[in-house]
């Protein structure tokens, strides 16, 4: 158990201390019943008011902070093949279902840092500014789909280079002394027909990260795309044969883009955890201080109390000013 008290404790014992003393001889002396039970709610007011005011709690072993200091810049393959049903170790689970938790797992493994999403598809965007706000980022996540299977148009594993280089410059410029990290989360699968672009220009700028790549080499199948329906039709079929379209992991092509960048390349499979690499040394504070955050707040439980007591003595109140009242009129209709 801890306290918060909202003055210095001795300040609050020489408040509360006398009118609890008055409280209590005032019980004693009453001969009553009735004047004893309504003194006795008064104590018990006075008691739970003077544990309030000490603002009791419970410590929730939190008291040790950690603060990230990084701007990490999430990249990710936002096209049909992300539908793919080959997410290791899940019936019909899709690749795009492990990077949703995979993004999670970084946002607990770096706390305090910004955080900014590229997605790609026939292009690619800024979906979200860098912000600590994680919440934002996971919604971002959620309502992605991809663009309409009719309206795709081959899409390029490299479209987001010149926006990740902009987005990491742009990061560099505005808070000096940061760190930054990528993570590439995609399949590798090039559909446009030139080569794909290189992300050597951001190498520089990066300080750590990883590319994750998802889906296997039998490959999965995808569903269609519909307006405003993330995969959710019919599966796509392959021209030339009418069987299931199936997408196909390329590692090597993931494992060029990480030596672009000068980062590792992983393979994601949902029976394993995402090996993850530590922020850099110096962007990390720890801080062992006990905060008002580092514990849970017991204040409200007593609070509910003094309400409670509060409540019956207007009730006593009540009652005591309606006999009153009562006893006022009757010599009145008497006379009459």
């Amino acid at each position: 158990m801890t306290f918060l008290p909202v003055l210095h404790p001795l300040l609050l014992l020489a408040l509360c201390l006398p009118v609890l003393a008055l409280a209590v001889w005032t019980l004693i002396r009453a001969a009553e019943p009735g004047a004893r039970a309504r003194w006795a709610l008064r104590v018990a007011l006075v008691l739970a008011c003077t544990v309030l005011a000490f603002r009791p709690g419970i410590p929730d072993g939190a008291a040790r902070s950690v603060a990230t200091n990084v701007d990490i810049v999430i990249v990710l393959d936002n096209t049909t093949s992300m539908l793919a049903e080959d997410w290791e170790g899940e019936d019909g689970a899709r690749r795009i279902d492990g990077v949703a938790d995979d993004i999670r797992a970084i946002i607990e493994t770096y706390p305090g840092a910004r955080y900014a999403l590229i997605a790609f598809d026939n292009s690619a965007q800024l979906r979200l500014p860098l912000t600590t706000d994680t919440s934002a980022l996971m919604a971002s996540i959620e309502v992605m789909a991809p663009p309409p299977t009719d309206r795709s148009s081959g899409s390029s594993i490299g479209i987001a280079a010149p926006v990740l280089e902009q987005t990491l410059r742009g990061a560099q410029e505005s808070q000096q002394g940061r760190a930054r990290m990528v993570f590439y989360l995609g399949d590798g699968e090039q559909t446009a027909p030139e080569e794909p672009e290189s992300f050597a220009g951001s190498a520089e700028l990066v300080d750590g990260g990883a590319v994750l790549g998802y889906g296997t080499a039998e490959g999965g199948p995808m569903r269609r795309v519909g307006a405003g329906v993330d995969g959710s039709g019919d599966y796509l079929e392959d021209p030339a044969t009418g069987e299931r379209a199936v997408s196909i992991i390329d590692e090597e092509a993931l494992g060029t883009i990480a030596e672009q960048l000068g980062v590792p390349y992983v393979h994601r499979t949902a029976d394993a955890e995402p090996e993850l690499p530590e922020a850099p040394a110096e962007t990390t504070a720890v801080a062992d201080q006990e905060t008002p955050g580092a514990r849970t707040e017991l204040s409200w439980a007593i609070g509910i109390v003094v309400a409670g007591l509060l409540l019956a003595e207007v009730a006593v109140a009540a009652t005591r000013i309606g006999r009153t009242l009562r006893l006022a009129r009757s010599p009145k209709e008497a006379r009459r």
